[in-house]
């Protein structure tokens, strides 16, 4: 029978950056962009690259994706529960 391994899945090469948010950048976001949490898209905190960061109901994840036709996109969700 076959050991099996831990993977890491925030270290694969198909998974773009996901970061949580600190209460304060946060905030700014939805200052800067005039808008509520409940406007923002959202993400299951089920999600495997979610569960890696601890993110619960309510945090702001920002998800850099490598871009062809600019160097980075980036995206931002709201942590709901699921």
């Amino acid at each position: 029978m076959q050991e099996q391994k831990d993977i890491n899945i925030q270290k694969h090469l198909l998974i773009p950056k996901h970061i949580k948010l600190p209460e304060d950048e946060k905030q700014k976001l939805l200052q800067s962009f005039n808008i509520t949490l409940s406007q923002l898209p959202s993400i299951y905190e089920s999600d495997p690259s979610i569960k890696e960061l601890n993110a619960i109901q309510g945090d702001v994840i920002k998800i850099m994706r490598q871009s062809p036709t600019s160097s980075e996109s980036i995206f931002y969700r709201v942590v709901i529960n699921g």
